[in-house]
């Protein structure tokens, strides 16, 4: 390890950045670096807007063009204690799309095509409890409180820790799981007892059970939580209420749901439906 990225991860350390936040502004400015072939402290802000602009001509995604500019300026501000220039470096407008949503049925087929109990419990979690990827992997026995019927959430996105809805029929197939697998500390071990199941493992799991199913929608883990807020909003669950379980820091974040309820659609009439009639309309035969 440089020297360059040991400070770099204390500097991120210090100011309490998450893991996975840390791991991703590494990763970045270690492609910067590639980049051009020469340390961070070599280069400066033509470099990281020339580097910005080769990520849009790759057609990488804004989300990783924002990623990386973050990274770079965290990296420039705080441990090479330089100056950071806005101008021709700015936050790139990430365009907003509706996320994939699997209706009743289609969640019940998706499960019905899980033939083994381990992938079947983390996948039910998942949907169940409305858990982010980062966080069902994480979930311990311990976090199971059958008596109160909640799950305990450590340290979520934002290092807050939370508690959602335990549903009497995921208790019942946690409990199935546990007299069957007897996992140990974490729920849902990976390849060593003493370690969780990878988030790229529950991706592959999500993907084959997709494929069994027979589902054309394109989804993954995080779709489960989608469809969890969706189906919550569709029942009459209050909007707070969902930011509350979901962990959402901002309501907004979580009003997007309205936006893809399909019971609020069909529940809404177009205010053509309400004019009178007018000449030159054809009746259907």
């Amino acid at each position: 390890m440089t020297p360059l990225r040991r400070r770099l991860i204390e500097d991120m350390r210090l100011r309490n950045l998450a893991p996975r936040a840390i791991d991703t502004y590494v990763e970045r400015v270690a492609a910067f670096a590639r980049h051009f072939a020469a340390s961070p402290e070599d280069l400066g802000p033509e470099h990281i807007r020339s580097f910005l602009l080769h990520l849009v001509d790759q057609q990488a995604s804004w989300s990783l063009v924002n990623q990386t500019r973050c990274a770079l300026r965290f990296l420039y501000r705080h441990t090479l204690k330089r100056p950071w220039v806005d101008d021709g470096v700015a936050c790139s407008k990430v365009p907003k799309k509706l996320p994939v949503v699997l209706s009743l049925d289609e969640v019940a087929q998706l499960f019905a095509a899980v033939a083994k109990l381990k992938h079947r419990a983390i996948l039910m979690t998942a949907y169940a409890a409305g858990l982010r990827l980062s966080e069902v992997v994480a979930l311990r026995a311990e976090d199971i409180d059958s008596r109160r019927m909640v799950l305990r959430v450590r340290q979520g996105k934002g290092r807050k820790d939370r508690e959602v809805m335990l549903s009497p029929r995921l208790l019942d197939l946690l409990r199935l799981y546990w007299r069957a697998e007897r996992p140990g500390d974490y729920l849902v071990p990976g390849r060593t007892p003493d370690r969780p199941i990878s988030p790229s493992a529950v991706q592959r799991i999500c993907k084959a059970a997709l494929k069994a199913s027979g589902l054309k929608k394109r989804i993954s883990p995080h779709s489960l939580r989608h469809s969890f807020a969706t189906h919550l909003l569709e029942a009459g669950t209050d909007v707070r209420t969902i930011q509350v379980l979901l962990g959402h820091s901002e309501l907004r974040t979580t009003a997007r749901y309205t936006h893809i309820s399909s019971a609020r659609l069909h529940g809404t009439s177009s205010p053509l439906d309400r004019l009178p009639p007018f000449g030159g309309e054809r009746r259907p035969s």
